[in-house]
């Protein structure tokens, strides 16, 4: 098994950001990934395979709860 250098296994570790916002805000808790999807998905622009794999980073990243 390939041991891994302590900040990899910090990183890997570290939980993501979570903000909180008003209740009137959003029901459920979604990730930034997911936010930015919706938006430019409303905006008119179809995600590529790119984006989907840096919407799930970003949801990892951070997320917004009520």
């Amino acid at each position: 098994m390939k041991q891994q250098r302590p900040e990899q296994r910090k990183q890997e570790q570290a939980p993501s950001h979570r903000v909180r916002l008003p209740g009137f805000f959003i029901e459920e808790e979604i990730g930034l990934g997911d936010l930015i999807k919706k938006t430019t998905y409303a905006m008119g622009i179809k995600p590529c395979d790119g984006c989907v794999k840096r919407a799930a980073a970003l949801n990892r990243w951070m997320s917004f709860w009520r």
